[in-house]
Formats: structure tokens, C-alpha cells, sequence
């Protein structure tokens, strides 16, 4: 039974996880650190097993290869996968989640800390020479966390992981109802929270209703000092209103770890260098060493009770 990982690379950093697990699973699996477009073909050619996170496995794919059994992916999201094909071919195909957690907890704080303590306008101003002699009193304001108000949509685990945190600092914790999501208890509908809020965290997936739901109209509805923080799909926010908003001084500050597209083209207007209250990063607040290796365990399992037979995290909507 072939087996290939299509993209270790992706989710290993110069080989800094053990995959003792898959090899117990998959002894003879082949590993490759990278497949571009024009190699899936080749490399997914008679194999079984197909371990992947970016790779496309169209329906021309998966018709392609009647060996294919099993597609395994070492992310939460099944978009580069057509599930419809793979169900109609009894291709099983599985995902991780929870793995994470904790590390994008941890860059949600670590931003919105930066923004709030204004940690780059003095890291800079400091090695500019900037603290001159006998000036004691802060260039930047400096916000407590305690006491603010933090709304966050998307209520899962991630969101309530955030939650926790906040509420470690002292603040104020609401929930939104999302976009097109049922009323329920708890949930308050994202008008009404948005002039509320100091911090707007977003943890919920791009669904026709949530694509672009923070655009010009929601953004002029926060609070001027507000601080906006997407860590979930970039679809969610309007780039361009969210730039102007900065530009303009309507919005305290943002952080961007996710892009409509990525990686974002050239010219994209959240990478524009006069938006100085803006932190972006590329997609990494995922990749503590911790949860990689985490997703690499998952992975295994996955493939472990696929071998013995069992269901386990599987998306495919194939019965026992």
C-alpha cells in the first residue's frame, strides 16, 4: 500500500518534529518536504495513502488514481479537497482540530499586548535615540486591559480559549452571533456588540454569510480606539475599508495573521508601509513547535484508525 506526504514542509520547520508516530503507522511512507501543482500528479499516481495540507486533490485527481483510499490532512480546513468526488469514489478523508489552540491564543494576546503597550513605536523610537535625558513621561498611551470590553465572534474552541485568557486579564467578555448563525442564548447580534467592544476578535470560518462582514459600515460602528484582531480567514474582513479605517484614524489598531489570498499579491492593501498600527504576520499563529507536532501525532492517529478499520475525524460523509 503506497503511502506519500505530499508537503512535510509545510507543517516541519528543518525537521524539527518527530514523526515516530506516522512511521509506526506508515513505514514505508514516502515524504516529500513540498509538491508544486505540476507534481501531484506524478507523486499521487498509484497511491493509497495521501498525506497532505495545501496540495489540490481535485475530482480529475481522485478519479485518476483508483488505488486512492485515504486522504489525510494536517489542517482543520477541507477546501483543497473535493469531498463530493472523493464520497462518490469511497475515497475516506479526514482532518485535524484542536491542535492549535493554544498557540493562536497565544498570538492573539501577543498582538493585541504590541498594539496596546505600543511595543514597536518604542522599540523604535528607543534605538532612534529617542529617550532623551530627563523625559520620563510616555510618546504613546498605554492601555490596561482590565476592565475592557473584548467581543468575539465565533464561539468554538478557539474562541473560547481566547475567552479564558481575557478573562485572566480582567475583561469583559461578549459573544457575537455571527452572520447568518441562529439567535441563542448568550450571543448578541454583531451590530449591537460592535460599538461596545475595545477588542474584536474573529474565530469563525468564511461561509457566505461571513465573507466580508467587517466591512466600511462595521468598522465606522467601533470605537475609534477599538482594536480589531483576525486570526481566522481573511475573507472575513473588507481589506481595503480595513486600511482606509486605519489610515484615516478610525480604528485604534488591527492585526492580520490570515489573507484572502495567500500569500497576498503585491500592491495587497494591508501590506501598504503606512499603516504603522497595523501588525501582519504570515499565517503563523498556528505554528508553535508544539501544536505542529501535535497536528504530525494527530495525522498519525488518523492514519492508524483508518488501517484498523475505525472512523476517527473523518469529513467525507462515507458511512461505517
Amino acid at each position: 500500500m503506497r503511502a506519500v506526504f505530499l508537503d512535510l514542509g509545510s507543517v516541519s520547520m528543518a525537521g524539527d518534529l518527530d514523526l515516530g508516530r506516522l512511521r509506526a503507522a506508515l513505514p514505508a511512507l514516502e515524504v516529500h518536504e513540498e509538491t508544486t501543482d505540476a507534481e501531484v500528479d506524478a507523486r499521487l499516481a498509484g497511491a493509497a495513502i495521501v498525506l497532505c495540507n495545501r496540495p489540490r486533490i481535485s475530482r480529475a485527481r481522485i478519479e485518476a488514481n483508483a488505488a486512492l483510499r485515504l486522504v489525510a490532512l494536517t489542517a482543520t480546513g477541507t477546501n483543497n479537497v473535493d469531498l463530493e468526488a472523493a464520497r462518490e469514489r469511497g475515497v475516506a478523508v479526514c482532518n485535524i482540530a484542536d491542535y492549535c489552540t493554544a498557540s493562536v491564543v497565544q498570538h492573539v494576546f501577543a498582538t493585541l499586548l504590541a498594539l496596546t503597550h505600543r511595543l514597536r513605536e518604542y522599540d523604535r523610537d528607543l534605538k532612534a535615540g529617542g529617550w532623551a535625558p530627563g523625559r520620563d513621561a510616555p510618546s504613546y498611551p498605554i492601555r490596561e486591559l482590565a476592565g475592557r470590553t473584548l467581543g468575539i465572534v465565533g464561539f468554538g474552541t478557539l474562541g473560547r480559549g481566547v475567552a479564558r485568557l481575557a478573562e485572566a486579564f480582567g475583561m469583559r467578555v461578549r459573544v457575537a452571533a455571527r452572520p447568518g448563525e441562529a439567535a441563542s442564548a448568550g450571543r448578541v447580534p454583531l451590530a449591537e456588540l460592535l460599538p461596545e467592544v475595545d477588542v474584536l476578535t474573529l474565530h469563525c470560518p468564511v461561509t457566505p454569510a461571513t465573507r466580508g462582514m467587517i466591512g466600511p459600515r462595521e468598522l465606522a460602528a467601533m470605537r475609534p480606539d477599538a482594536v480589531l484582531i483576525n486570526a481566522a480567514r481573511g475573507a472575513l474582513v473588507d481589506a481595503p475599508a480595513l486600511a482606509a479605517a486605519l489610515r484615516a484614524g478610525r480604528l485604534g489598531g488591527a492585526a492580520v495573521d490570515v489573507f484572502d489570498e495567500e500569500p497576498p499579491a503585491p500592491g495587497h492593501p494591508l501590506l501598504a508601509p503606512d499603516l504603522v498600527r497595523l501588525i501582519v504576520t504570515p499565517h503563523t499563529a498556528w505554528a508553535a513547535r508544539e501544536a505542529r507536532q501535535r497536528a504530525v501525532d494527530e495525522l498519525a492517529e488518523n492514519v492508524a484508525a483508518f488501517l484498523r478499520g475505525e472512523r476517527r475525524n473523518r469529513v467525507d460523509g462515507l458511512g461505517n
